[in-house]
């Protein structure tokens, strides 16, 4: 199901007087449904996958100012963009550069990695995504800060 869908869904069901809304289409079946303290989307995904019944905050975590200062030694700036082959997000959502708050960068600048090795996390509607390298090569730069938002196609990586 689209990511956008999924939002119009939850913003109508917020807005409305309706409880409880729940949508099948094909192997998917989404549930939303409206508590005392907001509403809450549990995202069943289509066989193959693993599922998740993960209640939706309505804020999304924000990682202590100690990571923020670690990341900003390496990240660049998007004017600045280095030459080579340039890793772009597949997805909307946040960019997270380590797998928890505390966990070291999975990737930093001048790393050589490998096709398939994981670079980043990229959270959508809970669910995290690993982002992995299509090319073997060296971390050239990081475009972007922990925590950021991403958009469908935007930069995060260069490696050459």
């Amino acid at each position: 199901m689209d990511l956008r869908k999924l939002k119009k869904l939850i913003e109508l069901v917020e807005e409305s007087s309706i409880a409880e809304l729940e949508i099948t289409e094909g192997e998917e079946k989404v549930r939303i449904s409206k508590s005392g303290s907001g509403v809450q989307n549990y995202a069943f995904m289509p066989p193959g996958m693993q599922p998740v019944m993960s209640p939706v905050q309505q804020q999304t975590p924000t990682p202590g100012p100690e990571a923020a200062n670690a990341n900003e030694s390496a990240v660049v700036e998007k004017n600045a963009i280095p030459d080579g082959h340039i890793v772009k997000s597949p997805m909307v959502g946040t960019f997270y550069r380590a797998a928890s708050p505390g966990a070291s960068a999975f990737v930093e600048v001048g790393q050589r990695v490998k096709e398939g090795d994981t670079l980043c996390i990229i959270e959508a509607m809970k669910l995290l995504n690993e982002i992995e390298a299509d090319k073997d090569g060296v971390i050239k730069a990081i475009l972007l800060e922990n925590g950021q938002p991403v958009e469908y196609g935007e930069p995060l990586f260069v490696i050459q």
